[in-house]
């Protein structure tokens, strides 16, 4: 459920989605947008993806949805959990774990190469998420550093899109 009554100023708290304030926007894209939420109870973060479903033909509302469901069968460390789903008639909300030091891409133009040591404690974390993924049939199809998220332990966790393909063994 989406509280955001009446135009902005005349409203009396903050916007929200279900159980979570909405406090800003961490990305845009064509049909979606992802907000910083919080829990209003546990106030833990979460980062919530809101789709546009009436921007969306029949095709590409099939592959979100498909897509939803691959993320809800996967539980690893070095993978963005998919905590919650909420719609409405023209929207999607998809509530996941919040990668509070964002994309590694934006980290090493900031900060520059890693070191050996930290390159390969990285390389490692992305082989295991990716070897989690294949293990159960299931490709990322989108592996780019603007995918590989660090929480707040500088650890990577993958997101974007996977797909349920058929691997070769």
């Amino acid at each position: 459920m989406v509280m955001a009554d009446g135009p902005k100023h005349l409203q009396r708290g903050p916007v929200r989605v279900g159980f979570y304030d909405i406090e800003g926007t961490l990305g845009k894209g064509n049909f979606a947008v992802v907000k910083l939420g919080r829990h209003r109870i546990t106030k833990t973060e979460v980062a919530i993806k809101i789709i546009d479903k009436s921007q969306l033909d029949a095709v590409n509302l099939e592959k979100i949805y498909r897509e939803v469901q691959i993320m809800k069968m996967l539980d690893h460390p070095h993978i963005i959990k998919l905590y919650q789903v909420m719609e409405t008639k023209n929207m999607l909300y998809l509530v996941t774990e919040y990668a509070k030091n964002g994309e590694i891409f934006d980290y090493l133009a900031n900060h520059g190469r890693l070191n050996e040591a930290e390159a390969r404690r990285k390389f490692w974390q992305i082989l295991s998420a990716v070897d989690y993924c294949h293990g159960r049939k299931i490709v990322h199809r989108d592996l780019k550093a603007e995918n590989l998220l660090l929480d707040s332990n500088m650890n990577i966790k993958l997101a974007g899109r996977p797909s349920i393909c058929f691997l070769a063994h």
